[in-house]
């Protein structure tokens, strides 16, 4: 059984997940920035009795990989990310300071494995699927259990809105295309966890979403 826990974190309020399933944990674009935060994850996957052994990223935004370094230093667990959100990863100094305007000079862990388009991951009793979805970044994706009827879309899709794309690697053409012909395609009943803000469904997000 999959059970699903959500942290927000950092100024942007960004949605970091925890999935467990059958003993098993993965992080989701842990953007903890602070040991106030570490430490609510630390606790949340103590209090589960639960092992962390792997760390998924939808795309390499400064925002989404802030806690990188701590999940590796607690865990020993390097991210897994789509090939395309390499270099974004890798800028992430950069990023603070062209879309944050925060000086910081730092060091993320290194990339334990990157994904592509119909990759499966398994995560105890659950599988999972990445669909790439290129439009807020170069290399987002979505993180998709048909059993589950769960979605994970990071910034690519949120409640009735789609993420920005007027950022370096951003198309907005591109990102409609990929929604529409990979997410929006999925069952009605199926429960869109973004990377910000609320939950939502495929059916509201195929009838309420004006940029779909």
């Amino acid at each position: 059984m999959l059970s699903i826990h959500t942290f927000c974190v950092n100024f942007i309020e960004e949605n970091t997940y925890l999935l467990v399933s059958n003993g098993e944990a993965t992080l989701i674009d842990c953007g903890a920035s602070s040991p106030d935060e570490w430490q609510t994850i630390v606790r949340a996957i103590d209090k589960l009795n639960v092992k962390l052994t792997q760390f998924w990223l939808t795309h390499a935004h400064f925002d989404h990989v802030f806690g990188a370094g701590f999940v590796h230093d607690t865990y020993g667990i390097s991210p897994c990310l789509h090939a395309d959100d390499v270099s974004l990863y890798n800028s992430f100094s950069q990023q603070l300071s062209e879309i944050a305007g925060i000086s910081l000079e730092a060091t993320l862990p290194p990339i334990g494995a990157t994904l592509k388009e119909g990759d499966m991951l398994t995560l105890g009793d659950t599988q999972w699927q990445v669909i790439h979805t290129p439009g807020h970044t170069l290399g987002g994706v979505c993180f998709y259990c048909p059993t589950e009827r769960v979605i994970i879309t990071g910034d690519s899709l949120f409640r009735r809105c789609i993420g920005r794309t007027d950022l370096p690697g951003g198309n907005e053409a591109s990102l409609v295309q990929s929604l529409r012909n990979k997410v929006l395609t999925l069952p009605d009943d199926v429960i869109v966890y973004p990377g910000h803000g609320d939950t939502t469904t495929i059916l509201e997000e195929r009838t309420q979403n004006i940029y779909l």
